[in-house]
């Protein structure tokens, strides 16, 4: 269900489930949140005094009391509320309209070439407001080295000069989208790594991204200059680098 949404759609019920969490702790004294601390004691004490009645009767009362305290959270309630619009939602579209199979062409980008890339695996894998963008004229490279809360971020490399080095660009970012621009003589090496989101990189599709990291890099990027080094970290968001 939630994969036919775009991730603009689940940004925004993201954003006002953590506005609502917030306003929650802010103007309820902690709504749920203190008596969900106060069972997870219990939870913790009680554990480590399984062998004993008192232990259990503390583990199972606190286990109880804070699925109670969760579902009582002003931003657990949203959540469940949207769930069930967009379910009802589905339906309703997937009852009007007849499903079709057929092969996904992106009319878009079907004229790119895809380019030569060489892609490698982390040693490790994920365990569980403003918008920006480069000046549109001409500008002095500087590493860019930023993190962000909610926007999208765009960044253009056809208006500067690169040094004969390794240029850095390190992106934190929370919710919105980034776009990279990248001239065709310049070598790349890509370090993506999202909790939702897609990425399109150079051609290379990964639609839909759950807690991964993605590793490319040209091919001469290891003897050739100028290059540029690109490392985001992003929890919600789509990620596109593409030549221009």
């Amino acid at each position: 269900m939630f994969h036919r949404l775009s991730t603009d759609t689940l940004n925004w019920i993201l954003i006002v489930g953590v506005i609502l969490f917030v306003l929650e702790m802010t103007f309820f004294e902690g709504g749920m949140i203190i008596p969900a601390l106060f069972f997870a004691l219990l939870i913790y004490v009680g554990r480590k005094n399984l062998k004993r009645f008192w232990g259990k009767l503390f583990f199972w009362a606190g286990l109880i009391g804070i699925i109670f305290s969760i579902l009582n959270m002003l931003a657990i309630r949203f959540f469940v509320i949207a769930t069930i619009a967009i379910f009802v939602i589905q339906y309703s579209k997937s009852k009007k309209v007849a499903k079709w199979v057929k092969p996904y062409l992106n009319t878009e980008t079907a004229q790119v070439e895809q380019e030569d890339l060489v892609r490698k695996h982390p040693f490790f894998d994920h365990r569980f407001f403003d918008d920006q963008r480069t000046d549109d004229v001409a500008y002095q490279w500087r590493d860019v080295n930023i993190h962000g809360a909610f926007g999208d971020r765009v960044i253009d490399l056809s208006n500067t000069v690169l040094p004969n080095d390794t240029a850095v660009i390190s992106i934190r970012h929370l919710v919105g989208n980034i776009e990279i621009h990248v001239p065709y003589d310049v070598e790349v090496s890509i370090h993506h790594s999202s909790v939702i989101g897609r990425a399109h990189i150079f051609g290379n599709y990964h639609d839909r991204m759950m807690n991964q990291t993605l590793l490319y890099q040209t091919k001469n990027y290891d003897t050739s200059f100028p290059r540029v080094k690109i490392i985001i970290a992003i929890f919600s968001g789509d990620v596109e680098v593409k030549r221009i």
